[in-house]
């Protein structure tokens, strides 16, 4: 570290990124001051006014300055479709694709009992009072296919088909432009099995 006060701090900060380590965040900091101090002032302000101006959208909780964020504010989104996913990246990747024009809910999480996460801190709750409007037809499981994934992806369904919802989930398979010989043998149990 530096022994710089204001130099450690930034060092520090940039470390609480995901896959930051010490070194990482001492080149970040070194080129912002040293190459790009007007790039590094656009940077602080626009943490500043995300940190001070985003906030979570009322009925999805995707990030949003608005307490509608643009897609629960769009009329000509298709309300029988509620898409679950794990974070407002996941939407954003969704959306991305232009082939789903229904709605979200975004969980910020996903369950995680090793790490102390649970149903109450992914909102859960609100997904359920969300999933209960007469609208929602199909509620469609959008989430990865990590264990936690899938742990949180069969939580969900047992809710959901518990008060009387369809519940489908993403499908699984091969992809697109892959040599079969080097896809994972799960991927391809799983491609087999919900072969169409």
């Amino acid at each position: 570290m530096s022994s710089e006060p204001s130099l450690s701090a930034l060092i520090e900060a940039l470390r609480r990124l995901p896959g930051v380590g010490i070194k990482s965040a001492q080149r970040m900091a070194f080129h912002l001051l040293q190459h790009d101090r007007d790039g590094a002032l656009r940077l602080a302000g626009a943490l500043s006014g995300a940190v001070a101006h985003v906030h979570h959208c009322e009925r999805c909780h995707t990030f949003s300055e608005q307490a509608l964020c643009s897609i629960c504010a769009d009329a000509q989104r298709d309300a029988t479709k509620l898409a679950v996913v794990e974070t407002p990246a996941d939407q954003a990747a969704l959306e991305r694709t232009g082939s789903y024009r229904g709605c979200y809910f975004v969980l910020m999480g996903r369950l995680s009992p090793i790490d102390g996460v649970g149903v109450r801190d992914i909102g859960v709750a609100e997904l359920l009072e969300r999933a209960a409007d007469a609208a929602v037809q199909e509620v469609i499981l959008a989430l990865g296919f990590s264990a936690e994934g899938e742990a949180t992806a069969h939580a969900l369904a047992q809710a959901l088909r518990a008060r009387g919802k369809t519940v489908t989930r993403l499908a699984r398979g091969v992809p697109v432009g892959s040599e079969l010989e080097y896809v994972d043998l799960s991927t391809i149990a799983h491609a087999m099995s919900d072969r169409r």
